[in-house]
């Protein structure tokens, strides 16, 4: 049951979850954590992580006019590993962020790629999610929730990731790198950190969907990983970055906003996640649609309002 004395900054879509590996054209274990951006069409795209019973993943791209229901899924996989030619792909690729770039003319994808040693963040572009052009490893293992902000800063593009360390009692805070050609990286800075002790967000955070360009800055949505007793619990909060400095932090929530509540949500192969990699904003209403993996296994969908998040900061941090 939820407490009503707390104001819910994201409605949950009454159809949850949205889509499911029962209603894949091809055999699927689970369908999670999807990329999401709107078409020139009007369209709504999900580039959805498909994970098979090997456990090796591969994206699949979902079309929908009303980014609801009707969705028009590949009848194949849309993209697949290509470990011959990237073998840094040979454990699969995972859980896209999709940006698109104006300057391009295209979007980007940020993705992991499962190596050999470890996960690693690539990059790829494609302007009809039907051939891509990978641009490669970017980032050594580990890392991975990782996004391409969509214009230069002072000349050079910015990549929010979240590597991790094996040192023992590090953190995992996000980064942010620079680049001038999306190939060549440095200059990496910690962007925000994970907090100590029993804080919902203590020791391990991570990007969930692409930053949101507002007046006020960058709204950033990230996730905070807090262990407990059963296992890991997944959770989201906010936090806002200066426009032109992505470094620089003006407010950080100090509680989650979001977190596993619904059966979907606690149970399946991974159970009490609520993990986004995508959006779609209407920049007129201001309206945001949620797309969030739910348990590793499902696609669901909830709504917010950039307004409402931005204020509820402002009072919250």
């Amino acid at each position: 049951m939820k407490n009503s004395k707390f104001k819910e900054l994201f409605h949950r879509y009454e159809g949850n979850p949205i889509l499911t590996a029962e209603m894949w054209p091809y055999p699927a274990n689970s369908v999670f954590n999807a990329g999401a951006t709107r078409l020139a069409s009007g369209e709504t795209l999900l580039l959805v992580r498909v994970e098979d019973r090997r456990g090796i993943s591969h994206l699949t791209a979902a079309r929908s006019a009303d980014g609801i229901s009707n969705w028009q899924i590949d009848p194949e996989p849309t993209l697949l590993p290509d470990p011959q030619n990237y073998p840094e792909e040979v454990w699969g690729i995972e859980d896209p962020r999709i940006t698109w770039v104006p300057e391009l003319e295209s979007f980007v994808i940020a993705y992991t790629s499962y190596s050999t040693s470890g996960p690693l963040v690539s990059l790829a572009r494609t302007v009809d999610f039907r051939s891509f052009e990978r641009l490669g490893a970017v980032m050594p293992p580990e890392d991975k929730d990782a996004a391409l902000f969509p214009r230069r800063f002072n000349g050079r593009w910015a990549l929010i990731h979240r590597p991790v360390s094996n040192f023992p009692n590090t953190k995992a805070n996000m980064w942010v790198s620079f680049s001038p050609d999306l190939r060549h990286w440095g200059d990496h800075t910690v962007m925000l950190e994970a907090r100590r002790g029993a804080w919902w967000d203590a020791n391990k955070i991570g990007l969930s969907p692409p930053p949101i360009e507002t007046n006020e800055g960058w709204l950033v949505i990230y996730h905070g990983v807090r262990m407990t007793p059963a296992g890991c619990l997944y959770r989201l909060g906010l936090a806002l970055f200066d426009l032109d400095d992505p470094r620089q932090v003006i407010r950080r929530g100090d509680e989650w906003i979001f977190g596993p509540d619904e059966p979907y949500e606690r149970t399946g192969d991974v159970g009490d996640v609520v993990f986004p990699c995508g959006f779609v904003h209407d920049t007129e209403t201001g309206e945001l649609r949620l797309y969030y993996g739910a348990a590793d296994t499902s696609i669901a969908l909830a709504t917010g309002n950039v307004r409402e998040l931005l204020d509820w900061l402002k009072e919250n941090s």
